[in-house]
């Protein structure tokens, strides 16, 4: 009788299930915001995080700082690059600054949704780039590599020498201090980014010019 198989469904434990419930809240909390008026597609948190592409988002204090930094260290007219660092870019939007312009690369081509400013990237391919992303073009690259791998590391050094005119601010692991130093040439500031969710590796930013996040 199908009732003498009942004992054989997996029930869900308690802390499985108390963990849904706050999952489902969540999407709908991030629902509700979306719907909400003054919703803005800029805002972190409105692409949500895919850890299969090893994505994790900055804190809002954190990209500000950094958004905040890119610009000061892009001067006025300023073209600014967010290689992998979707949250910068979604900061330095949100900062609707009149006097600096920022391109975003990135694999997610959820962030298609940005138009023009949006450059598929495959760090893989590191100058697969279009032909109107000219060499040395913009005044600072901020870039964010996936993976804490120096293999990761070397290509996606490629494109950010292959775009920037000099400036350089990079965040990675703390653990990639030499290669970072290797690769690129920068040096590890005492500013130490925080991400919505705690990561395991402690994370930190490099830079190759005076800057305020020391």
């Amino acid at each position: 009788k199908m009732d003498d198989d009942d004992d054989d469904i997996p029930q869900l434990s308690s802390q499985t299930l108390a963990a849904l419930q706050e999952f489902y809240l969540e999407q709908q909390q991030r629902e509700d915001m979306k719907t909400s008026q003054g919703f803005n597609q800029y805002s972190i948190g409105s692409i949500e995080e895919d850890w299969q592409l090893s994505q994790f988002w900055y804190s809002d204090e954190t990209a500000s700082c950094l958004a905040k930094e890119a610009v000061v260290a892009a001067g006025e007219g300023g073209r600014i690059a967010c290689v992998s660092a979707p949250s910068v870019y979604q900061k330095l939007k949100e900062l609707d600054g009149k006097d600096f312009s920022v391109c975003i690369l990135e694999y997610d081509r959820r962030f298609s949704v940005y138009g023009e400013e949006f450059i598929f990237y495959d760090y893989n391919q590191p100058l697969n780039l279009p032909e109107n992303l000219l060499p040395h073009s913009f005044d600072i690259v901020l870039a964010d590599p996936p993976y804490l791998s120096e293999e990761c590391l070397e290509k996606t050094a490629e494109t950010i020498k292959y775009l920037t005119k000099g400036k350089i601010l990079l965040c990675t692991g703390a653990i990639m201090e030499e290669q970072a130093a290797k690769h690129l040439g920068v040096k590890m500031c005492k500013f130490i980014p925080k991400h919505l969710r705690n990561l395991a590796n402690e994370f930190r930013c490099y830079v190759n010019y005076a800057s305020g996040l020391d």
